[in-house]
């Protein structure tokens, strides 16, 4: 099993890519395109959700770190309870995330590893801070996701019920865009236009099949 060594990926495996972006800048919308072209995507959304399962060891840790109160009715982690939590103390989101990185980079490697004979050309690996944790230099290829403020705005409204300012406050606690899109190997604009979206993921899936498959003839 391949495992996370110095911000790199360890063991034989298909190239993997990073995805990324804005709060609200539609990677999901994203990375689902690029599933509907054969593409293997791994959530780590999801695997942030798997770590922390009832009876699992993350799980314990976090109830030890802020107290039963983060946990609902059915002793599930309250998601939304956490990130109150750690919206507005860096200690506390710290903390947070000491507890989940490590076992989401696992789960991630393992998950990884499972596709080793698959046919796909890669791999789509979708997080947030990719960026801000560094976590994207392990990656074969970054695509960066971006979106205008005033939609990603409008999103976080629709979306979340968020007031205004509430909004504003997500978005002005964020990586700021540019700094993700100046690593970016790729970036595609999504600010509303799902066709012009998906033409440029077909463009950016294309150009990643032959960056892989001329790598494999060197």
């Amino acid at each position: 099993m391949p495992e996370w060594n110095d911000g790199q990926y360890s063991g034989a495996m298909k190239p993997v890519v990073g995805l990324t972006g804005g709060i609200a800048s539609g990677k999901t919308t994203v990375s689902e395109m690029f599933a509907d072209l054969g593409i293997p995507v791994i959530d780590a959304d999801d695997l942030a959700r798997e770590v922390v399962e009832p009876g699992t060891p993350g799980l314990r840790q976090i109830v030890d770190a802020f107290g039963d109160g983060v946990l609902d009715e059915a002793g599930r982690l309250d998601r939304k309870k956490v990130a109150d939590i750690v919206f507005q103390d860096e200690e506390a989101r710290e903390q947070l995330n000491a507890i989940l990185h490590p076992r989401i980079g696992a789960a991630g490697a393992k998950r990884i590893a499972s596709y080793a004979d698959h046919p796909t050309p890669y791999v789509l690996y979708e997080a947030a801070l990719l960026v801000e944790t560094g976590a994207y230099e392990a990656f074969q290829a970054l695509v960066v996701v971006s979106a205008e403020e005033s939609v990603q705005r409008l999103r976080l409204i629709a979306r979340d019920g968020f007031s205004v300012s509430e909004a504003n406050a997500r978005l002005d606690a964020q990586f700021p865009l540019e700094r993700k899109v100046a690593v970016a190997d790729y970036v595609i604009s999504n600010n509303g236009d799902l066709d012009g979206t998906r033409r440029q993921v077909a463009e950016v899936h294309e150009a990643l099949v032959a960056r892989f498959a001329s790598k494999e003839s060197e």
